[in-house]
């Protein structure tokens, strides 16, 4: 009992030095107290503690070292994980994939980030929060259809919007979004193969009715009808 007192004066001791470092902007330091206050709480078995100091150093790290940034909370996301704290970890996955994309810029491990996230999101879809975990998911894997596009992923991309848009066209609060996403899943065919694309536009009329009147959908016939008729001037006019 006296090792664990011991331990625990320890832990509000680093803790305390953290915010001391926070308040003197030292970020790489008050990092490092977290991440020992971190290793502490888990010698005291004390999980939760340990995952929440974690993402405090990550989120300190955040402004001095975004590789220590990413290392803390991936720490934290091994403890939710393990706890069943899926949405949680689903939210810290989200925070690395953006430290990828702006301080990092290494867009395939954004994209990988944004994935995991998602998938812990739909594991969290038979939960009462349905639709928060619904929409958290999309948004997910809407980040990474407009990277798979960007990196001319473009069956990848079509894939992913082709499904946000099925999982949100029955949805009554979500249905209006499901034109926007069929858009951009036929304009990703319409870069690959005009004829794809076509089929791709009768698919999508033929699934949701309601984008045949869009203007989206209007775009497109524009399109290619101007491109299968080698029209510019229609082409840019549209456009």
């Amino acid at each position: 009992f006296r090792g664990n007192t011991r331990l625990e004066e320890a832990c509000e001791m680093y803790t305390r030095a953290a915010n001391m470092f926070k308040i003197a902007k030292n970020w790489s330091a008050a990092g490092n107290a977290f991440c020992q206050a971190a290793k502490l709480h888990m010698q005291l078995q004390s999980k939760h503690d340990s995952a929440t100091s974690f993402v405090d150093a990550g989120n300190a790290y955040k402004k001095a070292d975004p590789q220590e940034a990413i290392n803390c909370l991936n720490a934290a996301i091994d403890i939710y994980t393990d706890m069943g704290r899926f949405t949680i970890a689903a939210k810290h996955h989200i925070t690395i994939a953006e430290i990828y994309e702006a301080e990092l810029v290494d867009i395939e491990k954004a994209i990988a980030h944004y994935e995991q996230a998602a998938d812990y999101y739909k594991g969290e879809e038979s939960n009462r929060q349905v639709l928060f975990a619904t929409c958290s998911a999309n948004k997910c894997l809407l980040k990474v259809a407009a990277y798979a596009a960007q990196l001319e992923q473009y069956q990848k991309a079509i894939e992913i919007y082709e499904q946000v848009g099925t999982n949100t066209m029955d949805n009554p609060l979500l249905k209006y979004s499901a034109k926007e996403y069929f858009f951009k899943a036929a304009l990703c065919h319409f870069i690959v193969d005009e004829l794809n694309a076509k089929l791709a536009l009768e698919k999508y009329e033929e699934m949701f009715p309601a984008f045949t009147d869009s203007r989206e959908c209007k775009l497109l016939k524009k399109l290619l009808e101007a491109h299968e008729e080698q029209n510019c001037e229609a082409y840019t006019e549209a456009v």
